[in-house]
């Protein structure tokens, strides 16, 4: 599939940005149809279908099923703050995030026991490919509405028949990794975040309301423990939605 980023289609799409900068296209406007904007640019269908495929992963604009292209509404977005200083005793760190911007935080999870930990994760864990996890699978609401994807990935040997075996069950439920493994005598003492983008898969844009192939960013968190042990959990932002900072403690 050829991509979107030619340079044609990218030259098409900073001048729609233009357009809608310069209020000529107002928020809930729909587009001129693709051959009536490729005869006013000079350019094919397909660089004016590239162009506008870019800005709808970027939620620029937003594409209506049997309808057409329509400039998106701005919304307001929800910060994600990165921060040593998250991990609070008795606190979950997403509640207090949404606290601080004056919306209710809340989720909706699904845990799994037992599973084989596939090769990716089981490398990272420090794993054998198919050693048993709990995995759990979290989608993030602000106000009700979903802002933010995540599944966590922990070794059953390092849970197993403790009372924080399940993430979101028993008296630790939703205290946060941090909180839930020193219930059980283990200290993490770090964590270690990659960032990645990437396009959201189907079903991530089905959850999160978005469109497909918007784009988000995908943070491989790792937390050790103070002996080196690991513990994994993976968040999926969608960028039109969310803005991630990372506030960066100084030691005077």
């Amino acid at each position: 599939m050829p991509s979107a980023r030619t340079p044609e289609a990218l030259r098409l799409a900073d001048e729609f940005r233009r357009l809608i900068a310069e209020h000529m296209w107002a928020p809930g406007d729909p587009l001129p149809s693709r051959t009536q904007i490729g005869q006013e640019h000079g350019v094919g269908e397909n660089v004016v279908r590239r162009a506008q495929e870019l800005l709808i992963s970027q939620g620029v604009l937003e594409g209506r099923a049997g309808s057409g292209t329509y400039v998106a509404e701005p919304r307001q977005r929800v910060r994600v703050v990165r921060s040593s200083a998250r991990e609070q005793p008795g606190v979950a760190p997403f509640r207090a995030d949404m606290k601080a911007l004056g919306r209710q935080g809340d989720w909706e999870s699904r845990t799994d026991a037992k599973v084989p930990a596939p090769a990716d994760i089981a490398a990272r864990l420090g794993l054998a490919e198919g050693d048993l996890c709990v995995r759990t699978t979290y989608e993030f609401l602000a106000n009700g509405k979903p802002v933010q994807l995540s599944t966590s990935w922990e070794p059953c040997d390092l849970t197993a028949g403790t009372l924080v075996v399940l993430p979101e069950g028993g008296p630790h439920a939703g205290a946060g990794v941090v909180n839930r493994m020193a219930a059980i005598g283990v200290t993490v003492s770090h964590a270690v975040e990659q960032p990645e983008p990437r396009t959201a898969t189907a079903e991530e844009a089905s959850l999160l309301g978005i469109q497909k192939a918007t784009l988000v960013t995908h943070i491989r968190r790792t937390y050790y423990s103070d002996q080196g042990r690991p513990v994994e959990t993976d968040i999926v932002v969608p960028t039109a939605l969310c803005e991630i900072v990372y506030e960066i403690p100084i030691n005077p």
